[in-house]
């Protein structure tokens, strides 16, 4: 039986790197029974919170609800992929996680979060909201932290792979943590 995951990027600045350690993410986790999908914030595009029913009634008047539900819906877990900005998360991740509540229940989920500390305190507050989702954490979370020598004049990676490299067996160990854990 084949497992769907899903990557979702948290953050939707133009100048991101997130699409490019999603990637690298979405390649690192493979397993023989993994489907691992990338789910772009910036593409799903949603505005701030804007149904009149509280998310937790399922009650969606909104078409981009329900199609953020239904995709939610198709998933058995995610990655929430999150950069630390000020100490906190992105809000766009916050918006898209308050949009739904019934899709999250049960879902297994880790966190990558990322910055020049790797993104430890904007961990801590994501990780209270997925509880009181009450999503699956997983054991396997990477903090990963950027060094000014992995990127270039415009803060981009030089060398995605390279930078990232350390990461790569916990990065296995989350895919086959999700294995395991869908495979029950």
């Amino acid at each position: 039986m084949t497992s769907k995951i899903g990557i979702i990027i948290g953050s939707t600045r133009p100048s991101r790197i997130s699409p490019d350690i999603a990637a690298w993410l979405q390649k690192a986790i493979a397993q023989p029974n993994l489907t691992v999908d990338l789910i772009d914030l910036a593409e799903i595009n949603l505005p701030f919170l804007d149904e009149v029913a509280q998310p937790s009634t399922g009650v969606y008047n909104e078409v981009h609800t329900q199609r953020w539900s239904q995709l939610v819906q198709g998933y058995d877990g995610f990655i929430l992929l999150f950069p630390q900005y000020n100490w906190g998360y992105p809000a766009p991740l916050k918006n898209a996680l308050d949009y739904l509540y019934k899709e999250w229940a049960g879902k297994a989920v880790s966190m990558v979060s990322y910055g020049s500390h790797g993104g430890f305190q904007a961990a801590l507050g994501v990780n209270l909201i997925i509880r009181g989702l009450k999503m699956q954490p997983l054991n396997n979370n990477l903090q990963i932290s950027l060094h000014r020598t992995d990127m270039d004049d415009q803060g981009h990676f030089i060398d995605v792979d390279q930078a990232l490299a350390p990461y790569a067996f916990n990065t296995q160990q989350l895919g086959a943590e999700f294995q395991n854990l869908l495979d029950k």
